[in-house]
């Protein structure tokens, strides 16, 4: 007589034959993932220089476009260093570490993104106005992505792009740098025209008339005037201070008076926004 095959569910013990496959699967899922590793957010000052730098340089690339994002982090304080100490070496493979930067800030991961912030802040600190040459494509992808995390509500996310827009600010020659801004007061997020806004505020305050002028003085005037009824309060504040640096340096030189500068607002700006420009000054 032919046996009957064994059923292999009887081979198993009873605590696993009352589980199907899906609810052993969730089972697992439901399991406590592992702890994230803790990152460390080292400051600028304790950052040290690289002990072999010219050997170090050759893998930097490969190590930035890791799979581990811990890793990831790390090449990203390397990039910090190589910056502060070894910019020369740094400068040839610029533009891909600002890329990499630019991906790092666009993950989900907090810690990456904060990283790949603080490291902005350095190279903006050690190249300035390097970053707006013909050779640097990825400085519009770099500053858009810095307002869009200056925007967001991840408090100490939004607080290290709020310090990496003041580090550019220092470091770039304000003319250039406005002329990248421009576009941003414009932008569909109201977040991002205030950040913008504020950012074109700090660059104002250190130019000149002779600046102002190359910029174009009615344009900025105007950029003013429209910011000032903008939704978000900090964007109307920074048309406020704009619209002082700007009468600040109007009415520096001594040939250049008070009545003048009214009839400067007048001859630029529509009637209303001509007297809004006047009140905020103090003008007769």
């Amino acid at each position: 007589m032919a046996l009957k095959p064994i059923d292999n569910a009887l081979l198993l013990p009873p605590e696993t034959i009352k589980l199907g496959v899906n609810e052993e699967n969730k089972t697992a899922e439901s399991l406590p993932p592992s702890a994230d590793p803790i990152i460390d957010y080292i400051s600028s000052e304790n950052l040290e220089p690289i002990s072999d730098p010219e050997s170090k340089i050759h893998g930097l690339v490969e190590e930035l476009d890791s799979k581990d994002w811990t890793k990831v982090c790390e090449s990203l304080n390397d990039v910090r260093r190589f910056a502060l100490y070894h910019s020369l070496l740094l400068l040839p493979i610029l533009e891909k570490v600002i890329l990499v930067a630019v991906k790092a800030m666009k993950n989900p991961r907090s810690a990456l993104c904060k990283t790949s912030i603080m490291a902005s802040s350095d190279i903006f600190k050690v190249f300035g106005d390097q970053l707006l040459d013909s050779t640097i494509n990825a400085f519009d992808n770099l500053l858009l992505q810095l307002l869009l995390k200056a925007s967001q509500d991840k408090r100490f996310v939004c607080e290290e792009a709020d310090r990496a827009l003041n580090a550019m600010v220092k470091s770039m020659t304000p003319l250039p740098l406005l002329n990248k801004l421009r576009p941003y007061v414009s932008h569909s997020n109201p977040k991002v025209r205030a950040k913008a806004a504020i950012t074109i505020s700090k660059s104002v305050s250190k130019m000149g008339l002779e600046g102002m002028n190359e910029f174009g003085l009615v344009s900025l005037v105007q950029m003013a005037a429209d910011l000032l009824n903008d939704r978000l309060p900090e964007a109307r504040e920074a048309a406020r201070n704009i619209v002082t640096s700007i009468y600040e340096a109007y009415t520096r030189n001594e040939e250049q008076k008070q009545e003048s500068w009214q009839n400067f607002c007048q001859s630029s700006l529509p009637p209303i926004h001509a007297q809004s420009m006047v009140k905020i000054t103090g003008s007769p």
